[in-house]
């Protein structure tokens, strides 16, 4: 069933503006934060470190730069604006579907100077189109699609480039404040979810991607899930049991990856002198006990969810968690209802440079009591990365439906290093199962006795 009257949140989504000014205002505010995020992430270690490859996993950090331009332009100056093409023999140099990451740093890409001349070029150009763009009419423009599209681009870029700052060497060149300290959280470890059917997706987001429509309803039996995200505290506790050692708890590609690779903990940990030690932006710390894990693969996380003796969620439950009020049978657009997100809900935009301990943010929230499944870390699900029914490919087939099938496990919830203009609760991630350096932990669920509410 896939009624986009289904999509329950009341009138427009925040930030679905029908007013031309409002939409053009919030457009032009998704671009700005993007790009300050942007210079800051390659404006605070110099060329040598911006045009090395710091991991075969990731691109030179100039690429990067130069490739959110590039796909700037594409979009909104030649689709949107109808403009002529700038660069056009740089095309196929920032085309991520033609260079994997491994070939990057071999090709002849533009210098730092030359790549932020040529963003900043865009962006001038850019800003006329927006002024002069009616935002409705096509399903590009309506609601300033494409713009919102394009930010989201280049937030995710952001997120890349930060990954690449932490597996870079040498010393930190970001800093940021740590999240407040909160008590230790003594809530419940587990909340039930009703069972019964929610709205899945979306119909009226007016910036969600093509994944996450259309909505449609599924039926969801009752199900506990995790307050909190796994700690590290609590993941130490699956190292010292012998956890990577035991075949029992893994997936049979996952036991062979890790005796493969030599994987005995989460990556960037490493133990000394009894403790357990970790890299973190260039600095070593003590693993903080009370923060959700992070750095680990799909396989850890299912690995200590068959330890622990529950597993991960599925996609679908995950989402009913984070937006099913069953007080009133709506899917909100947040856990904590349909508000964009404030400082106060969650840890998101890189505000911070870790995850915040678990049981912060009481104010983000589900109706039901379950806490940051927004920001902090993304969270592995159970579900491998399928279309929805309905599903139509839009603006083009390469971003999601290329990616469709068992090779990628979906995330859900977003980051630290997530911005709020890419983070919803409708947002689906997905990656391969052996993925580590991404910001991702999880949370565990079990399946209710039957009877239960």
């Amino acid at each position: 069933m896939t009624d986009p009257a289904l999509d329950t949140a009341t009138g427009p989504a925040p930030g679905a503006e029908t007013d031309s000014e409002a939409l053009r205002t919030r457009a032009l505010a998704s671009l700005r934060t993007a790009r300050d995020r942007t210079t800051l992430l390659t404006s605070c270690v110099e060329e040598p470190d911006l045009t090395a490859q710091h991991s075969p996993l990731m691109s030179p950090l100039v690429w990067d730069l130069a490739h959110i331009g590039n796909q700037e332009e594409l979009w909104l100056l030649r689709a949107v604006g109808g403009r002529e093409a700038m660069r056009p023999e740089i095309d196929s140099l920032y085309d991520a579907f033609e260079h994997p990451r491994s070939e990057r740093p071999s090709l002849p890409l533009l210098a730092p100077a030359e790549a932020r001349a040529y963003a900043s070029e865009v962006r001038s150009r850019v800003l006329d189109v927006l002024e002069s763009t009616a935002l409705h009419g096509t399903r590009l423009t309506e609601a300033g699609f494409a713009f919102g599209m394009v930010a989201q681009h280049e937030q995710q870029h952001d997120e890349t480039m930060l990954i690449t700052h932490q597996l870079r060497s040498g010393p930190r060149a970001l800093t940021a404040p740590d999240p407040d300290p909160v008590p230790l959280f003594t809530g419940p470890a587990e909340v039930l979810v009703p069972g019964g059917p929610f709205t899945m997706g979306t119909s009226t987001e007016p910036w969600a991607l093509d994944n996450e429509r259309p909505a449609h309803v599924r039926e969801v039996a009752p199900f506990w899930i995790d307050t909190t995200p796994v700690t590290n505290a609590a993941y130490r506790a699956f190292l010292d049991d012998g956890g990577y050692e035991d075949p029992r708890w893994w997936a049979p590609d996952g036991w062979n990856h890790i005796r493969r690779h030599g994987i005995t903990a989460p990556l960037f940990w490493r133990r000394d002198a009894g403790q357990w030690l970790r890299r973190h932006f260039g600095a070593t710390e003590a693993v903080p006990p009370d923060e959700p894990v992070l750095h680990v693969s799909w396989y850890e996380a299912d690995a200590y969810a068959r330890w622990a003796g529950r597993r991960l969620p599925t996609e679908t439950e995950w989402e009913k968690a984070a937006r099913h009020d069953p007080a009133t049978g709506r899917s909100a657009r947040y856990p904590w209802g349909d508000a964009d997100p404030a400082p106060e809900h969650a840890n998101l935009g890189q505000r911070h440079l870790r995850p915040a301990p678990a049981g912060s943010y009481p104010a983000g929230a589900s109706p039901l009591g379950i806490r940051q499944l927004i920001g902090d870390v993304w969270e592995w699900t159970a579900s491998d990365f399928l279309p929805y029914p309905g599903f139509a490919a839009f603006p083009y087939k390469e971003y999601s439906e290329v990616f469709f099938g068992p090779e990628h496990k979906v995330l859900r919830g977003g980051s630290f290093a997530v911005d709020p203009v890419a983070c919803r609760g409708t947002f689906r991630n997905w990656d391969y199962p052996v993925r580590r350096q991404i910001f991702a932990g999880f949370r565990t669920a079990r399946s209710a006795a039957p009877g239960a509410i």
